[in-house]
C-alpha cells in the first residue's frame, strides 16, 4: 500500500487536513462533531429524507468541460452527508448552508424561502436549501431558469414532514428574482489545484485503510493483492452497512478517482459506460438515445443519490429491486470484467449466479458496461412503486421487442426486477411469442409463460399475487403501445394508466 497521508479537501475557505478519523467516518459526523457546522441535520442517516444534503465540488475531468453540472470551472453536485464516508472528499471542496449568507444578507435561496413561508418546523430546510443552491447554480450559470417541474425533480431527494411543497417550489421561482449572487469559484479552484496529484491516496486509522487508486492499472493490482478488500463507489449501499449495520469495513479500496473508469464513450456500434460513472451522467446519455428512460431516470432513487451513486455498483451489487440490472438487460447489455491485465465480457444476463451473488472471481472488478447501439428494438420500462418519487420499486419490468415487416416478433427482451432472488431476463415469456405475430393472443401466451418464468415473494412492498398480476398487466400494456394496428398515442396511455392504477407508472 502507498505511504499514507492526511485527507485533504477545501471547506469554508481553506484547505482542511483530517487525520485520526475512521475511514468510514461520515462526512455529516465530521461536520457536526468535528468542524462543529451543525446546520447539515440528521435525519434518516441512510440518504433518503435530504436533510444532510452537501454540494462537493470537484475540478472537471479531461472531457468535461461540456457537463451539465460544470459552474465556473467547477463541478458542484448534492450529495447526501450521512453515507458519504470522509476520505471520498480528499481533493474536493464541500459547501455547506453555513457557506451561503453573507455577513449581511441572505442567500436568494434562503431569503425566499423566508419570503414564501417555507419552512416551519426548520429541521429539514438546510437539506432543501442547498438542493435549491445547486440548482440556482446550474441554471445560473447556464442563464436559463428551470419549469416548476425541474424544480420538483431537484427537489426529490428532499423531504418535507410539515410545511407541505407547495411554499418550497414558490421559493424556488422566487430564488431567481433577485439580483443574482454567484458562488464564487476560483478560491475553491485555487486550492484544489494545489491538491492534485497523480499518486494514489492511501489513507489508515484506527487499523482500517482506505485505498484510491487513479489508473485502472493501479486498481487493477490493488484489487489482486487485497481481494477481501470492499471495493467502495458511492457508498449509497455500504454507508447504511455501517450506519445501520454497523458492520466493520477494515479495508477500503474506492474507485471513484480512476478517471477512465467515468467515461462514457460513444462510437457507431457501442456505448461504453465506465463502472465509476454515476447513475446521473449514466441516465443522462443512455435517455438521450433511448427516450422511453427518462421517466425511470428521474424516478431512479434521488438527485444526491444519483450523483454519488455510480451504473456499475448499481449493476454488481445485485440486488433484486436495483433498476438498472432490468434496463441493461432489455437492452442486451454487456460487462467489461478485469483482473489484473486480463479482461473478459459477458452477457449482463448470465452474471448473476443467486441472491446477491455472480460471476466475479476472487481479484475480479466490472470495468464498463457495453450497450450495443444497433438495436431496432421498441423499448418500454415501467417502474412500480408507492410513492412516484424517491421509492423502491415493488416490479421494475424493462422490456425491448423488435417486428419483423410481417408484424411477427423477431426479437423479445424481457426483464424484471422484484420479482425473483435476482433480476432474470423472463425467458419462458420471450419464447411464447417470438415468431408469432403480436397480437393478442401471442400477449395472453406471453402472460401465461410469465407465471412459470418467476416465483415472486411477498414482503412489505407488495404481495406475490400483485407482482405477478402486475408484470402480466405490463405486458399487454406493452403490447398497446406497440402494436402494429393503431398503437397507443400518449393521451391513450394516460386513459388506460387511470383505467388500470396497478400497471400505471
Amino acid at each position: 500500500m502507498s505511504p499514507t497521508r492526511p485527507i485533504r479537501f477545501f471547506h469554508r475557505g481553506a484547505i482542511v487536513e483530517v487525520e485520526g478519523a475512521a475511514p468510514t467516518r461520515t462526512v455529516l459526523e465530521w461536520l457536526r462533531e468535528d468542524a462543529r457546522c451543525t446546520g447539515t441535520k440528521e435525519g434518516c442517516n441512510e440518504g433518503d429524507c435530504g436533510a444532510c444534503t452537501v454540494v462537493v465540488g470537484e475540478l472537471p475531468e479531461d472531457g468535461a468541460d461540456a457537463a451539465s453540472d460544470l459552474v465556473r470551472g467547477l463541478r458542484l453536485r448534492t450529495v447526501n452527508a450521512c453515507i458519504q464516508f470522509l476520505p471520498t472528499l480528499d481533493g474536493k471542496a464541500l459547501f455547506t448552508v453555513e457557506d451561503l449568507a453573507s455577513q449581511t444578507a441572505l442567500h436568494p435561496c434562503q431569503q425566499a424561502m423566508v419570503d414564501c413561508h417555507g419552512s416551519q418546523c426548520g429541521f429539514c430546510t438546510p437539506g432543501f436549501v442547498m438542493s435549491l443552491f445547486a440548482t440556482y447554480e446550474h441554471h445560473g450559470a447556464a442563464g436559463t431558469r428551470p419549469s416548476r417541474q425541474q424544480l420538483a425533480d431537484d427537489l426529490s431527494g428532499n423531504l418535507c414532514r410539515c410545511t407541505g411543497y407547495r411554499p418550497i417550489l414558490d421559493a424556488g421561482e422566487r430564488m431567481f428574482e433577485a439580483a443574482p449572487v454567484p458562488l464564487d469559484t476560483a478560491p475553491a479552484i485555487d486550492a484544489l489545484r494545489g491538491l492534485c496529484g497523480t499518486d494514489a491516496f492511501a489513507y489508515a486509522a484506527g487499523g482500517e485503510t482506505y485505498l484510491a487508486p487513479r489508473t485502472v492499472e493501479a486498481l487493477a493490482a490493488a484489487r489482486i493483492a487485497q481481494p477481501e478488500a470492499r471495493l467502495l463507489a458511492g457508498s449509497t449501499d455500504i454507508g447504511l452497512w455501517v450506519t445501520k449495520m454497523f458492520r466493520p469495513l477494515p479495508a477500503l479500496i474506492y474507485i471513484g478517482e480512476v478517471a477512465a473508469m467515468k467515461r462514457i464513450e460513444t462510437d457507431d456500434s457501442m456505448l461504453t459506460i465506465g463502472a465509476a460513472a454515476s447513475l446521473e451522467d449514466a441516465y443522462r446519455v443512455l435517455a438521450a438515445r433511448w427516450p422511453a428512460l427518462t421517466d425511470v431516470w428521474l424516478r431512479f432513487a434521488s438527485v444526491p443519490i444519483r450523483n454519488a451513486g455510480t451504473l456499475g455498483g448499481n449493476v454488481a451489487n445485485g440486488s433484486p429491486i436495483g433498476d438498472s440490472a432490468p434496463v441493461l438487460m432489455a437492452l442486451d447489455a454487456r460487462l467489461v470484467l478485469r483482473r489484473g491485465d486480463h479482461t473478459r465480457r459477458l452477457p449482463l444476463a448470465d452474471f448473476y449466479t443467486g441472491y446477491m451473488t455472480n460471476q466475479l472471481v476472487p481479484g475480479e472488478f466490472l470495468e464498463a458496461v457495453e450497450v450495443p447501439l444497433q438495436n431496432e428494438a421498441q423499448l418500454r420500462v415501467y417502474k412500480i412503486s408507492k410513492r412516484f418519487d424517491c421509492d423502491i420499486s415493488a416490479v421494475c419490468a424493462a422490456l425491448a421487442i423488435e417486428l419483423d415487416a410481417s408484424g411477427a416478433v423477431r426479437v423479445a427482451r424481457f426483464a424484471f426486477g422484484g420479482m425473483a432472488a435476482t433480476v432474470k431476463r423472463a425467458a419462458g415469456a420471450e419464447a411464447a411469442i417470438t415468431g408469432r405475430a403480436w397480437d393478442e393472443a401471442a400477449v395472453a401466451a406471453a402472460q401465461a409463460a410469465l407465471a412459470l418464468d418467476y416465483t415472486p415473494l411477498t414482503d412489505m412492498r407488495a404481495s406475490a399475487a400483485y407482482r405477478l398480476q402486475v408484470a402480466q398487466n405490463l405486458l399487454h400494456r406493452l403490447w398497446l403501445e406497440t402494436r402494429v394496428d393503431r398503437p397507443l398515442a400518449a393521451t391513450e396511455v394516460s386513459v388506460f394508466a387511470t383505467m388500470h392504477p396497478e400497471a400505471s407508472r
